[in-house]
Protein backbone atom coordinates (compact mmCIF):
# COMPACT_ATOMS: atom_id res chain seq x y z
CA UNK A 1 0.00 0.00 0.00
CA UNK A 2 1.51 3.32 -0.51
CA UNK A 3 0.06 7.39 0.50
CA UNK A 4 -0.93 8.52 -2.97
CA UNK A 5 -3.91 6.09 -2.50
CA UNK A 6 -5.42 8.20 0.00
CA UNK A 7 -7.65 10.66 -1.90
CA UNK A 8 -6.93 9.34 -5.42
CA UNK A 9 -8.97 5.92 -5.22
CA UNK A 10 -12.18 7.75 -3.69
CA UNK A 11 -14.38 6.74 -6.37
CA UNK A 12 -12.91 3.43 -7.07
CA UNK A 13 -13.30 2.54 -2.97
CA UNK A 14 -16.90 2.80 -3.12
CA UNK A 15 -17.37 -0.26 -5.08
CA UNK A 16 -14.15 -2.11 -3.61
CA UNK A 17 -15.59 -1.45 -0.46
CA UNK A 18 -18.97 -3.05 -1.25
CA UNK A 19 -16.97 -5.87 -2.74
CA UNK A 20 -14.66 -6.65 0.21
CA UNK A 21 -16.65 -6.30 3.59
CA UNK A 22 -15.51 -8.69 5.56
CA UNK A 23 -17.31 -12.34 6.17
CA UNK A 24 -17.72 -14.01 9.32
CA UNK A 25 -14.80 -15.72 10.96
CA UNK A 26 -14.60 -18.89 9.22
CA UNK A 27 -12.62 -21.93 9.91
CA UNK A 28 -9.85 -23.66 8.11
CA UNK A 29 -11.68 -26.40 6.62
CA UNK A 30 -14.65 -23.40 5.48
CA UNK A 31 -11.82 -21.37 3.77
CA UNK A 32 -10.17 -23.99 2.23
CA UNK A 33 -13.59 -25.67 0.74
CA UNK A 34 -14.40 -21.96 -0.50
CA UNK A 35 -11.10 -22.00 -1.76
CA UNK A 36 -11.42 -25.10 -3.87
CA UNK A 37 -14.89 -24.19 -5.61
CA UNK A 38 -12.96 -21.49 -7.35
CA UNK A 39 -9.12 -22.59 -8.11
CA UNK A 40 -6.62 -25.17 -7.47
CA UNK A 41 -5.47 -25.50 -3.88
CA UNK A 42 -2.65 -27.71 -2.63
CA UNK A 43 -2.55 -28.09 1.79
CA UNK A 44 0.50 -28.93 3.11
CA UNK A 45 0.10 -31.15 6.36
CA UNK A 46 2.58 -31.69 9.43
CA UNK A 47 0.66 -33.32 11.80
CA UNK A 48 -2.28 -31.03 12.62
CA UNK A 49 -0.42 -27.95 11.06
CA UNK A 50 -1.69 -27.26 7.55
CA UNK A 51 -1.33 -24.29 5.33
CA UNK A 52 -3.54 -23.61 1.90
CA UNK A 53 -1.47 -22.43 -1.00
CA UNK A 54 -2.32 -21.22 -4.50
CA UNK A 55 -0.68 -21.64 -7.31
CA UNK A 56 -2.89 -19.38 -9.52
CA UNK A 57 -2.11 -16.42 -7.02
CA UNK A 58 1.45 -16.79 -7.21
CA UNK A 59 2.22 -19.38 -4.71
CA UNK A 60 0.85 -17.38 -2.27
CA UNK A 61 -0.14 -18.86 1.68
CA UNK A 62 -3.92 -17.83 1.74
CA UNK A 63 -4.35 -19.16 5.19
CA UNK A 64 -3.11 -21.99 8.20
CA UNK A 65 -4.23 -23.57 10.76
CA UNK A 66 -2.70 -25.02 14.36
CA UNK A 67 -5.21 -27.54 13.97
CA UNK A 68 -7.79 -26.05 16.36
CA UNK A 69 -10.19 -24.94 13.55
CA UNK A 70 -8.95 -21.26 13.45
CA UNK A 71 -8.22 -19.79 10.31
CA UNK A 72 -4.96 -16.86 10.13
CA UNK A 73 -5.06 -15.41 6.88
CA UNK A 74 -7.44 -12.57 5.47
CA UNK A 75 -9.24 -13.77 2.82
CA UNK A 76 -11.40 -11.57 0.00
CA UNK A 77 -14.34 -13.75 -0.29
CA UNK A 78 -16.07 -11.24 -2.79
CA UNK A 79 -13.12 -10.75 -4.96
CA UNK A 80 -12.04 -14.62 -5.37
CA UNK A 81 -15.60 -15.69 -5.99
CA UNK A 82 -16.04 -13.18 -8.99
CA UNK A 83 -12.34 -14.65 -10.41
CA UNK A 84 -10.59 -12.75 -13.05
CA UNK A 85 -12.26 -10.04 -15.03
CA UNK A 86 -12.24 -9.24 -18.73
CA UNK A 87 -10.58 -6.14 -19.54
CA UNK A 88 -13.59 -4.85 -20.69
CA UNK A 89 -14.99 -5.72 -17.32
CA UNK A 90 -12.24 -4.92 -15.10
CA UNK A 91 -11.86 -1.18 -16.93
CA UNK A 92 -12.80 1.34 -14.16
CA UNK A 93 -13.09 -1.25 -11.40
CA UNK A 94 -10.33 -1.74 -8.69
CA UNK A 95 -9.64 -5.23 -10.84
CA UNK A 96 -7.56 -2.69 -13.41
CA UNK A 97 -5.11 -2.16 -10.49
CA UNK A 98 -4.67 -5.23 -8.40
CA UNK A 99 -6.53 -8.22 -7.88
CA UNK A 100 -7.28 -7.99 -3.86
CA UNK A 101 -7.52 -11.90 -3.30
CA UNK A 102 -6.78 -11.52 0.43
CA UNK A 103 -3.40 -14.30 1.85
CA UNK A 104 -1.10 -14.17 4.71
CA UNK A 105 1.80 -14.27 2.55
CA UNK A 106 2.16 -13.07 -0.87
CA UNK A 107 5.45 -12.68 -3.13
CA UNK A 108 5.92 -9.62 -4.86
CA UNK A 109 8.67 -7.73 -6.09
CA UNK A 110 9.86 -3.87 -5.14
CA UNK A 111 10.43 -1.38 -5.57
CA UNK A 112 6.40 -0.30 -6.27
CA UNK A 113 7.45 3.37 -7.03
CA UNK A 114 9.77 6.14 -8.14
CA UNK A 115 12.28 6.44 -10.49
CA UNK A 116 12.93 2.60 -10.70
CA UNK A 117 9.18 1.40 -9.96
CA UNK A 118 7.21 -1.10 -11.76
CA UNK A 119 4.03 -0.32 -11.21
CA UNK A 120 4.41 2.52 -13.27
CA UNK A 121 5.20 2.97 -17.06
CA UNK A 122 8.18 5.42 -18.33
CA UNK A 123 6.50 8.72 -18.73
CA UNK A 124 3.67 8.03 -16.63
CA UNK A 125 2.18 10.09 -13.35
CA UNK A 126 2.95 8.38 -9.83
CA UNK A 127 -0.98 8.62 -9.83
CA UNK A 128 -3.36 5.82 -8.99
CA UNK A 129 -5.02 6.43 -12.27
CA UNK A 130 -2.34 4.49 -14.67
CA UNK A 131 -0.42 2.38 -11.24
CA UNK A 132 -1.08 -1.53 -12.14
CA UNK A 133 0.01 -4.41 -10.32
CA UNK A 134 3.19 -6.65 -12.81
CA UNK A 135 0.75 -9.79 -14.12
CA UNK A 136 3.11 -11.92 -12.75
CA UNK A 137 2.82 -10.37 -9.22
CA UNK A 138 -1.06 -10.53 -9.62
CA UNK A 139 -2.63 -12.50 -11.91
CA UNK A 140 -0.53 -15.19 -13.64
CA UNK A 141 -0.26 -18.83 -11.91
CA UNK A 142 3.40 -19.96 -11.08
CA UNK A 143 3.90 -23.37 -12.18
CA UNK A 144 4.65 -26.59 -9.83
CA UNK A 145 7.73 -27.80 -10.12
CA UNK A 146 7.89 -30.04 -6.88
CA UNK A 147 5.97 -31.31 -4.41
CA UNK A 148 5.69 -33.31 -1.05
CA UNK A 149 2.88 -33.25 1.69
CA UNK A 150 4.32 -30.24 3.88
CA UNK A 151 6.25 -28.28 0.95
CA UNK A 152 5.56 -27.09 -2.79
CA UNK A 153 7.87 -25.60 -5.14
CA UNK A 154 7.41 -23.15 -7.99
CA UNK A 155 8.93 -21.27 -10.88
CA UNK A 156 7.76 -18.79 -12.99
CA UNK A 157 9.72 -16.67 -15.31
CA UNK A 158 9.12 -12.90 -16.32
CA UNK A 159 9.88 -9.66 -18.37
CA UNK A 160 9.40 -6.55 -16.47
CA UNK A 161 10.51 -2.54 -17.38
CA UNK A 162 10.76 0.32 -14.82
CA UNK A 163 9.41 3.53 -14.61
CA UNK A 164 13.18 4.82 -16.21
CA UNK A 165 12.84 2.35 -19.37
CA UNK A 166 15.39 -0.49 -17.69
CA UNK A 167 14.33 -4.00 -18.78
CA UNK A 168 14.57 -7.09 -16.56
CA UNK A 169 14.16 -10.62 -17.93
CA UNK A 170 13.46 -12.41 -14.07
CA UNK A 171 13.57 -16.09 -13.30
CA UNK A 172 11.70 -16.62 -9.93
CA UNK A 173 11.50 -19.98 -7.51
CA UNK A 174 9.55 -20.02 -4.71
CA UNK A 175 9.63 -22.60 -2.26
CA UNK A 176 6.89 -23.32 0.78
CA UNK A 177 7.29 -25.50 3.80
CA UNK A 178 6.05 -25.82 7.31
CA UNK A 179 8.48 -26.39 10.08
CA UNK A 180 8.29 -28.46 12.75
CA UNK A 181 9.86 -28.34 16.25
CA UNK A 182 13.32 -27.98 15.27
CA UNK A 183 12.59 -25.36 12.37
CA UNK A 184 11.33 -22.67 15.08
CA UNK A 185 13.80 -23.74 18.51
CA UNK A 186 15.91 -21.16 16.92
CA UNK A 187 13.18 -18.93 16.80
CA UNK A 188 11.58 -19.65 19.96
CA UNK A 189 15.14 -19.35 22.14
CA UNK A 190 14.30 -22.93 23.30
CA UNK A 191 11.81 -26.20 22.90
CA UNK A 192 7.94 -25.28 21.86
CA UNK A 193 6.66 -25.75 25.15
CA UNK A 194 4.29 -28.43 25.91
CA UNK A 195 0.86 -26.21 26.23
CA UNK A 196 0.96 -24.27 22.86
CA UNK A 197 -0.27 -25.10 19.25
CA UNK A 198 1.30 -23.58 16.75
CA UNK A 199 1.87 -23.58 13.15
CA UNK A 200 5.55 -22.45 11.17
CA UNK A 201 6.03 -22.47 7.35
CA UNK A 202 9.10 -21.09 5.61
CA UNK A 203 8.95 -19.69 2.00
CA UNK A 204 12.72 -19.30 0.79
CA UNK A 205 11.92 -17.34 -2.23
CA UNK A 206 14.87 -16.87 -5.13
CA UNK A 207 15.18 -14.10 -7.44
CA UNK A 208 17.47 -14.53 -10.46
CA UNK A 209 18.92 -12.27 -13.32
CA UNK A 210 18.31 -14.62 -16.44
CA UNK A 211 18.90 -11.79 -18.84
CA UNK A 212 21.96 -10.69 -20.35
CA UNK A 213 22.23 -6.86 -18.75
CA UNK A 214 23.52 -6.22 -14.88
CA UNK A 215 21.35 -4.54 -12.39
CA UNK A 216 22.64 -1.73 -11.37
CA UNK A 217 22.12 1.15 -8.98
CA UNK A 218 21.88 3.68 -11.76
CA UNK A 219 19.22 2.14 -14.33
CA UNK A 220 17.56 0.21 -11.12
CA UNK A 221 17.19 -2.60 -9.37
CA UNK A 222 14.37 -5.72 -7.84
CA UNK A 223 13.81 -6.71 -4.75
CA UNK A 224 12.00 -9.72 -2.78
CA UNK A 225 8.80 -8.18 -1.39
CA UNK A 226 6.59 -10.32 1.03
CA UNK A 227 3.21 -9.38 2.54
CA UNK A 228 1.11 -10.84 4.90
CA UNK A 229 -2.60 -9.88 5.00
CA UNK A 230 -3.72 -11.26 8.72
CA UNK A 231 -7.93 -10.94 10.43
CA UNK A 232 -7.58 -7.70 12.48
CA UNK A 233 -9.08 -7.50 15.54
CA UNK A 234 -10.04 -4.53 18.39
CA UNK A 235 -6.99 -6.22 20.67
CA UNK A 236 -4.50 -6.93 18.07
CA UNK A 237 -1.06 -5.17 18.46
CA UNK A 238 1.52 -5.16 16.17
CA UNK A 239 4.84 -5.11 17.98
CA UNK A 240 8.25 -4.36 16.09
CA UNK A 241 11.82 -4.39 18.35
CA UNK A 242 14.41 -1.93 16.84
CA UNK A 243 18.05 -1.38 17.87
CA UNK A 244 18.39 1.31 20.06
CA UNK A 245 20.91 4.16 19.59
CA UNK A 246 21.53 7.76 18.04
CA UNK A 247 19.18 9.08 15.33
CA UNK A 248 22.41 11.07 13.96
CA UNK A 249 23.64 6.85 13.75
CA UNK A 250 20.89 4.71 13.18
CA UNK A 251 18.95 7.47 11.40
CA UNK A 252 14.64 7.67 12.69
CA UNK A 253 13.35 5.08 15.22
CA UNK A 254 10.62 4.76 12.84
CA UNK A 255 9.16 5.84 9.26
CA UNK A 256 5.31 6.52 9.48
CA UNK A 257 5.17 8.95 6.74
CA UNK A 258 3.75 6.47 3.97
CA UNK A 259 0.46 7.76 4.76
CA UNK A 260 1.04 10.76 6.69
CA UNK A 261 1.95 10.43 10.23
CA UNK A 262 0.22 8.06 12.68
CA UNK A 263 -1.54 9.22 15.88
CA UNK A 264 -0.34 8.74 19.27
CA UNK A 265 -3.32 6.23 19.28
CA UNK A 266 -2.69 4.03 16.70
CA UNK A 267 1.45 3.78 17.42
CA UNK A 268 3.49 4.36 20.59
CA UNK A 269 7.25 4.11 20.37
CA UNK A 270 9.29 3.07 23.54
CA UNK A 271 12.78 3.28 23.65
CA UNK A 272 13.60 -0.36 21.81
CA UNK A 273 9.75 -1.07 20.45
CA UNK A 274 7.43 0.26 18.46
CA UNK A 275 3.36 -0.49 19.19
CA UNK A 276 1.19 0.03 16.15
CA UNK A 277 -2.48 -0.91 15.92
CA UNK A 278 -3.67 -4.13 13.78
CA UNK A 279 -7.72 -3.52 14.18
CA UNK A 280 -8.30 -2.66 10.87
CA UNK A 281 -10.26 0.86 11.58
CA UNK A 282 -7.31 3.78 10.94
CA UNK A 283 -5.10 3.70 7.34
CA UNK A 284 -1.73 3.48 8.40
CA UNK A 285 1.79 2.31 7.31
CA UNK A 286 4.88 2.47 9.68
CA UNK A 287 8.65 1.14 8.30
CA UNK A 288 11.70 -0.44 10.35
CA UNK A 289 15.30 0.68 8.54
CA UNK A 290 17.30 -1.93 7.75
CA UNK A 291 19.90 -0.09 10.43
CA UNK A 292 17.25 -0.60 13.07
CA UNK A 293 15.75 -4.14 12.17
CA UNK A 294 16.26 -6.89 14.83
CA UNK A 295 15.31 -9.30 11.97
CA UNK A 296 12.11 -10.07 13.56
CA UNK A 297 8.30 -8.22 13.79
CA UNK A 298 5.20 -9.91 15.71
CA UNK A 299 1.82 -9.13 16.72
CA UNK A 300 -0.51 -10.03 19.46
CA UNK A 301 -4.10 -10.75 19.21
CA UNK A 302 -5.22 -10.42 22.75
CA UNK A 303 -8.94 -11.37 22.17
CA UNK A 304 -7.77 -14.91 20.53
CA UNK A 305 -4.68 -15.87 22.41
CA UNK A 306 -2.51 -15.78 19.70
CA UNK A 307 0.91 -14.58 19.11
CA UNK A 308 2.30 -14.65 15.57
CA UNK A 309 6.10 -14.06 14.58
CA UNK A 310 7.63 -12.85 11.29
CA UNK A 311 11.47 -13.70 10.49
CA UNK A 312 13.86 -13.23 8.09
CA UNK A 313 17.28 -13.82 6.84
CA UNK A 314 19.34 -10.31 7.42
CA UNK A 315 22.25 -10.45 5.55
CA UNK A 316 25.69 -8.83 6.63
CA UNK A 317 26.05 -6.98 3.40
CA UNK A 318 23.70 -5.27 1.01
CA UNK A 319 23.34 -2.71 -1.94
CA UNK A 320 20.66 -0.78 0.00
CA UNK A 321 17.02 -1.65 0.72
CA UNK A 322 14.62 -0.12 -2.44
CA UNK A 323 12.05 2.64 -2.32
CA UNK A 324 8.48 2.40 -2.84
CA UNK A 325 7.53 6.04 -2.63
CA UNK A 326 4.96 7.70 -5.14
CA UNK A 327 7.87 10.34 -6.06
CA UNK A 328 10.93 10.66 -7.67
CA UNK A 329 13.47 9.73 -4.79
CA UNK A 330 16.21 11.62 -3.60
CA UNK A 331 17.38 8.44 -1.66
CA UNK A 332 15.94 5.15 -4.34
CA UNK A 333 18.21 2.69 -2.24
CA UNK A 334 17.27 3.78 1.40
CA UNK A 335 13.88 1.95 1.87
CA UNK A 336 12.80 -0.07 4.97
CA UNK A 337 13.47 -3.60 5.65
CA UNK A 338 10.00 -4.24 7.71
CA UNK A 339 6.67 -2.83 7.50
CA UNK A 340 3.18 -2.98 8.72
CA UNK A 341 0.23 -1.56 7.48
CA UNK A 342 -3.13 -1.06 9.36
CA UNK A 343 -5.74 -0.97 7.00
CA UNK A 344 -8.92 1.96 7.55
CA UNK A 345 -11.14 3.96 5.78
CA UNK A 346 -9.48 5.84 2.66
CA UNK A 347 -11.41 8.76 3.04
CA UNK A 348 -14.03 9.85 5.16
CA UNK A 349 -17.41 8.11 5.42
CA UNK A 350 -15.85 4.80 3.24
CA UNK A 351 -15.42 1.43 3.75
CA UNK A 352 -12.17 0.15 4.17
CA UNK A 353 -10.67 -2.05 1.84
CA UNK A 354 -10.55 -5.27 4.20
CA UNK A 355 -10.21 -4.54 7.09
CA UNK A 356 -6.92 -6.16 7.62
CA UNK A 357 -3.55 -5.81 8.73
CA UNK A 358 -0.32 -6.28 7.27
CA UNK A 359 3.30 -7.58 8.77
CA UNK A 360 6.04 -7.32 5.39
CA UNK A 361 9.51 -7.81 5.00
CA UNK A 362 11.99 -7.51 1.89
CA UNK A 363 15.21 -8.09 0.73
CA UNK A 364 17.88 -6.37 -0.21
CA UNK A 365 18.17 -4.30 -3.42
CA UNK A 366 19.73 -6.95 -6.59
CA UNK A 367 22.57 -5.93 -8.04
CA UNK A 368 22.86 -8.71 -10.51
CA UNK A 369 24.99 -9.64 -13.02
CA UNK A 370 23.53 -11.89 -15.37
CA UNK A 371 23.20 -15.62 -13.96
CA UNK A 372 23.56 -14.05 -10.46
CA UNK A 373 20.70 -14.35 -7.76
CA UNK A 374 19.48 -13.59 -4.52
CA UNK A 375 17.44 -15.58 -1.83
CA UNK A 376 15.18 -14.07 0.74
CA UNK A 377 13.67 -16.64 3.62
CA UNK A 378 10.93 -15.80 5.55
CA UNK A 379 9.37 -17.45 8.29
CA UNK A 380 5.77 -16.65 9.96
CA UNK A 381 4.39 -18.51 13.02
CA UNK A 382 1.01 -18.38 14.70
CA UNK A 383 1.41 -19.93 18.36
CA UNK A 384 -2.03 -20.19 20.62
CA UNK A 385 -2.11 -21.36 24.30
CA UNK A 386 -1.94 -20.02 27.76
CA UNK A 387 -1.01 -16.65 28.22
CA UNK A 388 1.60 -17.67 30.32
CA UNK A 389 3.68 -19.55 27.80
CA UNK A 390 2.80 -16.81 25.09
CA UNK A 391 4.25 -14.07 27.81
CA UNK A 392 7.84 -16.08 28.10
CA UNK A 393 8.31 -16.68 24.02
CA UNK A 394 7.06 -12.68 23.66
CA UNK A 395 9.99 -11.73 25.85
CA UNK A 396 12.25 -13.97 24.34
CA UNK A 397 11.74 -13.45 20.59
CA UNK A 398 9.86 -9.33 20.93
CA UNK A 399 11.65 -7.93 24.06
CA UNK A 400 7.90 -7.36 25.70
CA UNK A 401 5.50 -8.99 28.01
CA UNK A 402 2.35 -9.26 26.94
CA UNK A 403 0.88 -7.49 29.74
CA UNK A 404 3.07 -4.59 27.81
CA UNK A 405 1.54 -5.18 24.67
CA UNK A 406 -2.29 -4.98 26.18
CA UNK A 407 -1.71 -1.83 28.18
CA UNK A 408 0.08 0.15 25.70
CA UNK A 409 -3.26 1.95 24.17
CA UNK A 410 -5.20 1.56 26.90
CA UNK A 411 -3.53 4.52 28.56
Amino acid sequence: MNKKLVGIMHGLFVSAALLCAAPKPLTFDEDVAFLKKHTDVVVLKKGERQAAVVPQYQGRVMTSTTGAGASFGWLNYKVIEKGLLSEREAKGALEEHIYVFGGEERFWLGPEGGQFGIFFKPGDPFEFAVWKTPASLDTLPYRITNQTKDSVAFAHDCSLQNHSGTEFSVGIERTVRLLDDNGVKDVFGSSVPDHVKYVAYESDNVLKNIGDQPWTKEGGMLSIWLLGMYKPSPGTTVVIPFKDGPEAQLGPAVNDAYFGRVPPEYMAVSKSTVFFKGDGTRRGKIGISPARSKGIAGSYDADGRVLTLVTYNAPKKTDGYVNSMWEIQKQPFGGDVINSYNDGSPSPGLDPLGPFYELETSSPAAALKPGESIRHIQRTIHIAGPESELDAIAQKTLGVRLHEIKEVFRK
